[in-house]
């Protein structure tokens, strides 16, 4: 006969962790607009005809970019908590994956979280 094997259950997460990009510092996850995995750098560079030219039309304080496609499409509007919208002015040609949510600016490369209008 065998002994039921006693189950401890793991501790509950009582608070929310909260990125460092909030307290003005580097990001500390890579969630939808934080860090830019490398996995996700590499990916976005594996398939270049997912690549999108644009221009940034507008830049918020809170990290949001309005981007305008320069095939005449909708205009995007992403967040980046990484400090995109801080690299950037109205009228920056940019670059945007939209696959793999990555926004290129020059030789820099954002995490981006793709926001609803």
């Amino acid at each position: 006969m065998s002994t039921p094997h006693s189950h401890i259950p793991p501790l509950q997460v009582r608070e929310r962790a909260a990125c460092m990009c909030v307290h003005g510092r580097a990001c500390s996850t890579f969630a939808p607009g934080h860090a830019l995995h490398l996995i996700q750098s590499r990916l976005a560079s594996a398939t270049p005809s997912d690549w999108v030219d644009a221009i940034v039309e507008e830049t918020l304080a809170d990290g949001t970019l309005v981007l305008r496609a320069l095939d005449g499409a909708a205009p995007i509007t992403v967040w980046s908590g990484a400090g995109a919208a801080h690299e950037v002015t109205t009228g920056t040609p940019v670059a945007l994956h939209t696959r793999y949510d990555v926004l290129a600016v020059g030789s820099r490369r954002f995490n981006v979280a793709p926001l609803t209008a």
